[in-house]
This record gives C-alpha cells, sequence and structure tokens, in this order.
C-alpha cells in the first residue's frame, strides 16, 4: 500500500481533495429518491463502484463510503433493520476496491435522524451503541479515516466520535452545517460552531451541506482565526431548483474551481462536494488543489555552517555581475522573462533580448522548465543571449531534474560559460507539465540550492572539498507573497536568505493588498526585492492566471476591467494600464522589477516600462544602504 497514514498526510499541510455528491449521481441514474441509497451498497454494488471510479478519474484523493444514512434507524424504514454492519462493511469494501493503492476512503457517517436527551427519546448511551454499530463495518471494510458530515447538534457529533475513539484511533472529520448567514441551524454564531466542533475531540473540523459555496466561504473567513485544526469545507452545488418536478442544482463546475482556491487561499486543507456535485465539479477543484500543491515538501533542515578554505579570496557582492553591481548602488532595475523554444532554434528569443537590450532592461529573466515543460535548455538559451546580445541573463535553476552531482557540474559550467545570476528554485513537480508520468529527482530544494551555489562561492564543493578559484555567482530566490500558507513560505524565505541567497524574486503581483500584507512581513530583510508583474492579455489570459498558476490571485476588481475591451487590441492595452498602475504603487516597496512577455510580446513590454520613471529606489533606505 504505497498511501502514508492519513494522518501524516494531514500534518505535512498540504491540501486535500474529496469527491463529490453520491447521492445525487445515484438519482442521475435512474435510482429514485424513495429508495435507500445506502443499500445499494448490497443491491447494486456495481453502480455504487462505477459512481467511486468517476470521481477517481476526476482527481479525487479521498473517496467517502456510501454509508451517510447506513444507521439502524434509518434503514429501518426500508427493511433493513438487520444488516447495518453489512451495508457499512460493504460499502467500505467496494470504495476501497475503485480507490486501489493509492487513494483514501473515508467512512461516512451522518445523523441518527433521531433526537437525543432532553429533546427526544434516544439516550446518549444509545446514540453512541448506533453509532459503534456503523463504525465496526466500516473498520472491517478498510477505512482509513472517518467522516462525519452534516450533523445539526454537536451532543450527538460528539457521541459519534466517541464512538469511533472507543474503536480504533484513526482520524476523524467532524463537520457540522450551516444556515444562508453562515451560522448553525441552531441559531450559534459561526465563533460558537468551531468551540462546539473542537469540543468533540475531533482531528479537523469543517462544514458541509445545505448551502453552496459562497456562505461557506463566508463562515471560513470568520473561522479561520478561531481554531489550529486543520478545516474541511464541503458546499452542496448551491440550493436545489425544482425544474419539472427534478431538483436541479445550480452552481457550475467552474464556479467551484473558483471557489476552490478561494478556500484555500483562507486556509482551508481538506476540499471537496456535497449535494449536487459531479466528477466535472471535482475535476474543476482538483485544478485549484494541484496548483496549490506545486511545492515539493521537503523537510526542514538547519542552513549549513561552513568556513572558506584560508587561501581562498571571495568575490564581494557587489562585483559578481553588472546587475549585482546596479542593485548594490541602488538603481532600479528591470528584468524582462522570456522562455526557451520548444525547439532548436532560439533566433526568436535571441532577437527579443536584443530588443530589450537596446531599450534598457537591465536582465533577462530565463526559466528552467516552467510547469514542468520540455524545452530547449535553459542554460544554453542564456550563454547564446549573453554572447549574441551582450545583455545579462537571469538562469532560473531547477531542481526537479538534477542530482546533487549534476547540479554542482552544470552550476560550474554555466559559471566557466559566464552566467553570474542564479535563481534558486525548487521546480514545478512533472504531474504539472505535459510528461506527467516523468520522474522527478529533488535531491535538494531551493534552500539547499542556496546552500550548494554558496559553498562554490566560498571556494568549497558539495562535500567541502576545495576547488581552487570561488565562484562569483550571484544568487536569487523566490517567494510568493499570496502563499496559502504564508508562514511557512516566509520561514523557508528566511531560511534561503541565512544560507546566501543575494536577491529575491517574487511571483507576478495582482492584488496590492497581498502584496503590502507580504512585504510588512520581510522588513527584516535586508536584501532587494524584485517584484513580478504580468500584463494580462485577455479576460482568458486573467483567467488562467488565476485558476492554473501557481501562486497568482487575480482580484475581481481586474477580472471585472478586463471583461470590458472588445477586441484583443483593447484588452491588451486595458492589461498594460492595469500593469502600470500597479507597478506606480509598488515602486516604492521594491528595488526592481521582473516583467514577463506573454506569449513573447515584447512590445507590451515596452508600452509598459517606457511611460515609467526610475528614481533611486526608495526601497534602499529600508536596506540601510
Amino acid at each position: 500500500m504505497s498511501r502514508v497514514p492519513f494522518k501524516e498526510r494531514i500534518q505535512t499541510g498540504a491540501p486535500v481533495l474529496f469527491d463529490g455528491g453520491l447521492g445525487t449521481e445515484f438519482y442521475n441514474k435512474g435510482i429514485f429518491i424513495n429508495k435507500c441509497f445506502d443499500a445499494l451498497n448490497i443491491t447494486k454494488a456495481a453502480l455504487v463502484k462505477e459512481v467511486h471510479e468517476a470521481y477517481v478519474d476526476a482527481g479525487a484523493e479521498v473517496l467517502e463510503t456510501n454509508t451517510y444514512g447506513a444507521n439502524k434507524h434509518k434503514l429501518s424504514g426500508h427493511g433493513y433493520h438487520d444488516k447495518v454492519y453489512e451495508i457499512n462493511k460493504r460499502g467500505a469494501e467496494i470504495a476501497r476496491e475503485a480507490a486501489g493503492d493509492d487513494i483514501y476512503v473515508a467512512g461516512s457517517i451522518g445523523p441518527l435522524g433521531l433526537q437525543m436527551e432532553p429533546l427526544g427519546p434516544l439516550s446518549r448511551d444509545e446514540a453512541r451503541e448506533m453509532f459503534e454499530e456503523q463504525v465496526k463495518g466500516l473498520l472491517d471494510g478498510g477505512v482509513d479515516l472517518f467522516i462525519l458530515e452534516t450533523f445539526v447538534y454537536p451532543d450527538e457529533l460528539e457521541e459519534a466520535v466517541k464512538a469511533v475513539r472507543e474503536l480504533c484511533d484513526l482520524p476523524v472529520i467532524a463537520q457540522m452545517t450551516v444556515n444562508d448567514d453562515a451560522t448553525s441551524l441552531t441559531g450559534g454564531s459561526t465563533e460558537g460552531m468551531v468551540r462546539e466542533l473542537e469540543e468533540t475531540g475531533a482531528d479537523i473540523i469543517g462544514i458541509n451541506c445545505t448551502v453552496g459555496p459562497a456562505v461557506m466561504l463566508t463562515w471560513l473567513e470568520r473561522v479561520r482565526k478561531h481554531t489550529k485544526l486543520p478545516i474541511s469545507i464541503m458546499p452542496n452545488a448551491g440550493k436545489p431548483r425544482n425544474i419539472d418536478g427534478r431538483n436541479i442544482y445550480m452552481s457550475s463546475p467552474e464556479y467551484f474551481g473558483t471557489y476552490a482556491k478561494r478556500f484555500l487561499q483562507n486556509g482551508a486543507q481538506i476540499i471537496g462536494g456535497c449535494c449536487g456535485t459531479t466528477p466535472e465539479h471535482i475535476l474543476r477543484m482538483r485544478n485549484a488543489v494541484s496548483h496549490a500543491a506545486v511545492t515539493v515538501d521537503m523537510r526542514d533542515v538547519a542552513v549549513e555552517k561552513f568556513e572558506k578554505p584560508p587561501d581562498v579570496e571571495l568575490i564581494p557582492p557587489e562585483g559578481k555581475s553588472r546587475l549585482a553591481r546596479r542593485l548594490h548602488d541602488g538603481h532600479f532595475v528591470t528584468f524582462v522573462e522570456l522562455l526557451a523554444p520548444h525547439g532548436v532554434s532560439p533566433q526568436k528569443e535571441i532577437d527579443n533580448a536584443r530588443k530589450m537590450y537596446y531599450f534598457g532592461v537591465d536582465a533577462i529573466n530565463i526559466p528552467d522548465g516552467p510547469r514542468a515543460s520540455a524545452r530547449m535548455s535553459a542554460m544554453a538559451l542564456a550563454v547564446q543571449i549573453q554572447r549574441e546580445v551582450g545583455i545579462e541573463t537571469v538562469l532560473h535553476y531547477a531542481c526537479r531534474d538534477r542530482n546533487v552531482i549534476g547540479i554542482q557540474s552544470d552550476l560550474l559550467g554555466a559559471y566557466a560559460m559566464g552566467l553570474r545570476n542564479i535563481l534558486a528554485v525548487t521546480g514545478d513537480p512533472p504531474k504539472l507539465g505535459n510528461y506527467p508520468d516523468a520522474t522527478a529527482v529533488f535531491d535538494v530544494d531551493a534552500i539547499g540550492l542556496v546552500n550548494i551555489l554558496n559553498r562554490l562561492n566560498h571556494g568549497l564543493d558539495i562535500a567541502g572539498n576545495p576547488i581552487g578559484q570561488p565562484t562569483g555567482m550571484n544568487i536569487g530566490v523566490g517567494a510568493n507573497p499570496g502563499a496559502l500558507n504564508l508562514d511557512h513560505e516566509l520561514r523557508r524565505l528566511d531560511w534561503k536568505v541565512e544560507a546566501g541567497a543575494n536577491f529575491i524574486v517574487t511571483q507576478p503581483v495582482f492584488d496590492l493588498k497581498v502584496f503590502e500584507a507580504f512585504v510588512k512581513r520581510i522588513e527584516h530583510i535586508k536584501i532587494p526585492l524584485i517584484a513580478g508583474l504580468w500584463p494580462l492579455a485577455s479576460l482568458r489570459n486573467a483567467e488562467f492566471m488565476n485558476n492554473e498558476v501557481p501562486g497568482c490571485h487575480v482580484p475581481d476588481w481586474i477580472m471585472e476591467r478586463m471583461r470590458k475591451p472588445e477586441t484583443k487590441v483593447e484588452a491588451r492595452a486595458m492589461g498594460v494600464q492595469i500593469a502600470r498602475e500597479t507597478l506606480e504603487e509598488m515602486k516604492p516597496m521594491i528595488a526592481g522589477v521582473q516583467v514577463s512577455a506573454p506569449f513573447g510580446r515584447v512590445q507590451t513590454v515596452i508600452d509598459l516600462l517606457s511611460t515609467v520613471e526610475y528614481p533611486r529606489a526608495k526601497m534602499f533606505e529600508r536596506l540601510g544602504e
């Protein structure tokens, strides 16, 4: 079994995607609502497995068992009161068959349908016994965790958690449901709900069902600061509307994809769908999760300490490159990002680099296999541009494709060929690119790469052996102001700086409020900050950046402005204007800007930068230079 225990999976902090609705899928396949959906586990197992498999194909990482209402009280209404254990066990087995070795199975348990004392006839002990009957079947069927969902009363939910705890130590997700105003169905406040959920003793808390994504986002925004437990969010596809006698859920898969990203940005770790959601909804949510989790999970390691050999003379920071000198002297620097070609001819990129050189740009920034795509070697393109054009390059160098031996060889060779500015990046995992089955290496991440670069700058190889003449590489690192887990991102940035970074380049900035908050959090860092900027080319381009580029969040007001142009020319002009306004706001906070040339259109860069004045960067007052 290749999956790690679910508790370990959650502890990584990476987002997790559950599946969507089961009941509405059964209904869509011809099972009438007066039938017992849970009993399908023993009467139509192939149909249940078919629905599970559709969610696997959509990218779900966790399948919920078809056992939400499989308790004695609810099953007795359909004549299955003596089949509780069998239905639950078979439900877990069917989900496990569909899940295989890589996907988790969550045992689903819902409310009993009877009120407990003092409001109803059911005692706490009786309620717990009914829940335990379900838990036993689910455990014997092979579940990895339990999800207790759509509860209204916290006392009943607490008894369900106790039933699980008495029989196993598997992780438990406890979820209640909410009103349209994001309060509990009993009228309790959102903050009160969090306290009640925490008091159940569950490992993960959250909400599901009843309402759509917008209300659940409101709930999440209110409660995130009130709990340290992981949060799960699983909305309905809106509220159903009765159309020609059928209940139709109106929220589209595209809408769910948009809100999935918002859930993750606001602190949810587990997302999925409830009533009305389909495999298509989960597929759209998968995209958001994939791009939120592109950073490789590397163990936190201490930054290496070492001493240079006594006979080595280090190259001072300002002497490493022309770019390093300009940053040291307080000039506002400009980078332009150009991608390597897919084929063997770099002539278009060289011509564009020459235009940028004549225009006065300081450096050409060259990504290394962006989005895990196969292109001409970024290093080869960087060498050709420097030799044929005369402009310096900033070479991205990714850890994805090389072990530490190859990394050292590449870096020494790059220096020998005249490359001086290196941006150390971990790299996108292969699953994000056009060869998803390719293997990755990741011997080190960006922090480890900075350590290697810094060693070479001190005349040492990766084993600490002297190499003679040291390198003098100007070391850059990336940062994501819009990271879902900003605390983790900033902790890693501190380590990169401690390891020897000389400057920082951010992801493209669209949301100034997010960027300002990021800058405030890094006031203690005393190296230059270069902000990424992407002039939007169209509404479609804006949607792509918002939904498919890791770390990018295009605010709603920008999306609205990009909807107004009626032609491609007007759309590009609008994108340039928005980027210009963003740059003007950012200038006091940064030492330079990296501008991407969408689709290789360097004229867009010229249109943007030609109207911008570059006084001595005010940021250097903060750097103390």
